[in-house]
């Protein structure tokens, strides 16, 4: 299926540079708060899976395998809560990816619940980055959805 325009990330003045240097920053804080690339990866890919965004679905898994992803991990991510392969800190981080992604599912959005069990595996700035990692994966998981941009090798370089 073609997408149905241009991916606003490109033809919208700005909208690129600014939704990098929101991803940039996640990943940096991310980085210098000590939280694993490998678990920025899932919550990305998990947020994509939710959200049905091919494009970034092929860009994560190629980013998650770049960090060195197990098979079994990325082939059970989204029956995290059933597979052995997940830490507990990480099972906490895409517990607040699911709720942060699926915002009308329930009407306490993100249950306090969900919320503490990540604040005992993250401090303060890591759980920063992660909120805003989750922010930014939706919005570019919106923006592809909405246009149907296609998944293709052109993301490979995005994995790169």
């Amino acid at each position: 299926m073609p997408s149905r325009i241009t991916s606003p990330a490109l033809s919208v003045t700005g909208a690129l540079d600014a939704l990098q240097k929101l991803s940039q920053a996640a990943d940096q804080a991310a980085s210098q708060a000590g939280l694993p690339q490998s678990t920025l990866e899932l919550v990305n890919l998990r947020a994509s899976q939710i959200n049905g965004c091919a494009v970034c679905l092929d860009m994560h898994s190629r980013g998650a395998r770049k960090a060195g992803e197990a098979d079994e991990r990325l082939f059970t991510l989204a029956a995290w809560r059933d597979a052995p392969y997940f830490t507990d800190a990480e099972r906490a981080a895409l517990a607040l990816t699911e709720a942060g992604t699926r915002l009308a599912d329930q009407a306490d959005a993100v249950p306090d619940a969900v919320f503490d069990e990540a604040a005992k595996h993250y401090d303060e700035p890591a759980l920063a980055a992660l909120v805003v990692s989750i922010a930014a994966i939706n919005t570019w998981n919106r923006l592809n959805v909405i246009t149907a941009q296609e998944a293709g090798e052109w993301t490979a370089q995005w994995a790169s």
